[in-house]
């Protein structure tokens, strides 16, 4: 009989919450892409969920220029599957900017705050869905071969309209989705004290 050797596994404390970020973006995408089938649509426009969850994911965690790309690649993969649109393909493209823009503006070393009140995620939400609605469009525009009144007078008003639902969504869900996350770091810590 062979003799086997036991092998020994260990963990590195403080590598436990190394790839948190991305399975928190990648839940807050599903969740938005949920909610982007399943809302209705008022006046034929209805939230960008997907976009606002990236956005949110982008603020809480702050990832690298890359790394947000990556969740806006991921997010236009979904959006792809979830579009409506005659130009789904477009997604693509706009989600990866969007995320982009996103991921620049919350990095400025600027104060986004008034009092206690952190407006963070209204002013990355409202950035990152501008540039990825406005890249959409203006690719639909091209490719399609859109007349400019459609552009102007169609499209682009369901952009503004879009990023004000997202903007007030992603500022909205910001404190629950960060206390529910610290709750469970403190939780997570807890538990590591007791062993």
């Amino acid at each position: 009989m062979e003799n086997k050797q036991q092998e020994l596994v260990t963990v590195a404390t403080g590598q436990e919450g190394r790839f948190r970020w991305a399975a928190v973006s990648a839940m807050l995408l599903a969740i938005g892409a949920i909610l982007r089938l399943v809302s209705p649509s008022i006046g034929g426009i209805s939230p960008n969920w997907i976009i606002a969850m990236y956005c949110l994911a982008i603020v809480l965690f702050r990832p690298s220029l890359g790394r947000s790309m990556g969740i806006g690649l991921v997010a236009g993969a979904l959006c792809l599957a979830t579009s409506k649109s005659v130009f789904p393909y477009g997604n693509l493209i706009s989600e990866p900017i969007g995320a982009l823009v996103c991921a620049i503006v919350v990095s400025l070393p600027v104060s986004m705050k008034i009092g206690l009140m952190d407006f963070r995620p209204a002013v990355g939400a409202l950035c990152g869905t501008l540039a990825s609605g406005l890249t959409f469009t203006t690719l639909a525009k091209l490719i399609l071969g859109l007349p400019l009144n459609v552009y102007l007078y169609g499209m682009l008003p369901v952009v503004l309209t879009v990023t004000v639902a997202n903007t007030v969504i992603a500022q909205a869900m910001y404190y629950p989705v960060a206390a529910l996350l610290n709750g469970f770091a403190a939780k997570h810590k807890e538990e590591e004290i007791r062993k």
